[in-house]
């Protein structure tokens, strides 16, 4: 497989090597995180030295910490940390040294809220970076159809045909839903989970129900309500929360629901190719998701921190917006390549006060709809959308 890399995400974790004892670098499995390490330890000026705690014989090597850990200088590298908690505790002991002899970088497949139960004693001492599936800026405008059909996970993309791509992301969620989810604290048979995926994806871009989901599956609501909180925590659900303006109408309460990874959707959906994609009821959903996720990359902003969804009762909504100090912008996606302005967008410039509503569009060309709002090619969210 051709190694893709990824520039964006091993500067900023170099960034923050420099300025934090310890660094965290989360994601799903099989994003790639341990490869983004050997690449941190080819650019690291001195030793490194690397630990992979599923390996039984790495894992002996750590079996009085302390004595393994304090001795080395340099980078060291703790991959799956997750199944070794206890090493929190022993790392804040080793951050707190004199001259800092050496920086952790530890890599886990769980998300940060995860990880942070178990790092509370970090508080000031680690940083988070995640590692999300591969975004436009990394593979190129040329391939915007070919991401969004089989998703950003390396070894998805890569694949030299898309019936192994889709071989590979069907393996990866029955892996995923069967082994690595229980591990998480889902605590659900693994045909309880399988079910739950597929009513997910057929949810995929639409507000939570968990009462619906609960009935369908025969568990509790708050059944329903752990397992997300798992699949959110190992970064394969985005829950994008709603926007509350004090407006005096009835405004959705409940999040949007997304799968985070496109190719991993269409495994769900069973959907192979761009041709079965086009032509199934989930396509605008799936589209949206692809420009959102990239979307939210570009502005550098966090989900669960500075994006939400707006929409009233009543019908007016737009599916981003996100609110960062002085800034309020809206995004609004439409799989066209003749977008229009409607009543919903401007009645949420006028309702939230946004600044400007971008229009993400399957079309070419970047041009100006109404006053502040415009039309951006979803192939060009990297170069006409700039950070905040």
């Amino acid at each position: 497989m051709r190694l893709i890399p990824r520039p964006r995400h091993l500067e900023r974790v170099l960034e923050l090597l420099q300025h934090f004892p310890v660094v965290g670098l989360v994601g799903p499995r099989q994003v790639g995180k341990s490869t983004l390490a050997r690449m941190i330890a080819e650019r690291w000026e001195g030793p490194c030295t690397r630990f992979d705690l599923e390996d039984p014989r790495d894992e002996a090597r750590l079996a009085d910490p302390v004595l393994a850990l304090e001795r080395l200088e340099g980078l060291v590298i703790l991959d799956e940390i997750q199944h070794l908690p206890d090493l929190f505790r022993v790392l804040r002991v080793l951050a707190d040294r004199p001259h800092r002899p050496a920086r952790f970088l530890v890599l886990g497949s769980a998300g940060p809220d995860l990880l942070r139960q178990s790092s509370e004693s970090l508080a000031g001492r680690i940083a988070y970076h995640e590692l999300t599936p591969l975004r436009l800026d990394e593979v190129g405008a040329h391939a915007a159809e070919r991401l969004w059909v089989r998703g950003g996970f390396p070894p998805a993309f890569a694949s030299e045909s898309d019936a192994m791509s889709s071989e590979w992301r069907r393996q990866f969620v029955r892996t995923f839903l069967e082994r690595d989810l229980p591990r998480l604290g889902a605590g659900a048979p693994p045909d309880t989970m399988r079910r739950l995926g597929t009513m997910l994806a057929h949810a995929h871009g639409e507000t939570l129900n968990s009462a619906r989901l609960a009935g369908s599956l025969g568990v509790s609501d708050t059944s329903i309500r752990r397992y997300l909180d798992a699949l959110t925590s190992a970064l394969v659900v985005r829950r994008l929360r709603p926007w509350h303006a004090n407006l005096g109408k009835r405004q959705v309460r409940a999040p949007k629901i997304y799968v985070s990874d496109t190719g991993l959707l269409h495994a769900l959906l069973a959907l192979d190719t761009l041709d079965e994609l086009e032509g199934h009821p989930k396509a605008g959903a799936s589209w949206e998701s692809f420009a959102l996720l990239n979307t939210v990359d570009r502005l550098g902003v966090r989900w669960d921190e500075d994006a939400y969804f707006w929409a009233t009762h009543a019908g007016a909504e737009i599916d981003l917006v996100v609110m960062r100090g002085r800034h309020r912008l809206g995004f609004e996606v439409k799989r066209t390549v003749a977008p229009t302005v409607t009543r919903s967008m401007r009645i949420a410039m006028e309702d939230l006060e946004l600044e400007r509503i971008d229009v993400l569009y399957a079309g070419g060309e970047t041009y100006p709809m109404a006053e502040r709002i415009r039309a951006v090619p979803v192939r060009a969210i990297w170069q006409e959308i700039h950070p905040l």
